[in-house]
């Protein structure tokens, strides 16, 4: 008598082979626990890869408009020319503000105001991104020629006349550990998705 034989399968009243049906709260179970992973990683990647940031105010238009909803990533992140990151300076106001960087630390910021040219490192920057060229000086403007110094950012935003940024003694050149993150692109409107960085030039 060999006693390793497996047990025959069950049938059913025609013969065929009965599966158990699978239990229903075994398989809304299952949905459940996918649903809460998937959750909590949605969670950790905005807690600490990516934020999204909605713009508030002119100062960056013609880029960014009141209302813009943009995705904000803010690790490892190092400055560069170019970048629109968004700054949460202390005892300078109560919410996050978004700029343009212009130049790092190490490097010079002049402006003339006559031709609302920007230079930097003796170099006249190509800037099809802003809005409109300066016009006037800012309120409280620190002296330039500036070096900016190291462990800083110089910002300014598109909208150049209706901008508060570094020109200004209020804000000045910003500390690099102000800076939030870079924005990387526009998600809201959906009329609007995709990159924010098209006119660089």
């Amino acid at each position: 008598m060999d006693i390793n034989k497996e047990p025959l399968p069950e049938l059913g009243a025609d013969g065929a082979n009965e599966e158990k049906p699978q239990r229903p709260y075994a398989e809304a179970l299952d949905w459940t626990e996918a649903l809460v992973f998937s959750l909590v990683v949605i969670i950790l990647v905005f807690s600490f890869f990516v934020r999204i940031i909605t713009v508030d105010g002119e100062s960056m238009e013609r880029t960014l408009h009141t209302s813009d909803k943009v995705v904000l990533t803010t690790v490892g992140y190092e400055p560069e020319y170019g970048d629109i990151v968004v700054v949460n300076m202390p005892n300078w106001t109560d919410r996050p503000f978004i700029k343009r960087i212009i130049a790092t630390g190490g490097q010079t910021v002049d402006i003339d105001f006559s031709s609302g040219k920007v230079i930097v490192d003796g170099q006249t920057l190509n800037e099809p991104y802003i809005n409109d060229i300066i016009r006037e000086a800012v309120y409280q403007q620190i002296d330039f020629p500036i070096v900016v110094p190291e462990g800083t950012v110089f910002v300014m935003g598109d909208n150049r006349n209706a901008s508060t940024d570094s020109r200004s003694g209020l804000i000045g050149c910003v500390d690099e550990r102000y800076v939030m993150g870079k924005a990387q692109f526009r998600i809201f409107p959906v009329s609007s998705l995709g990159s924010i960085y098209k006119n660089m030039g």
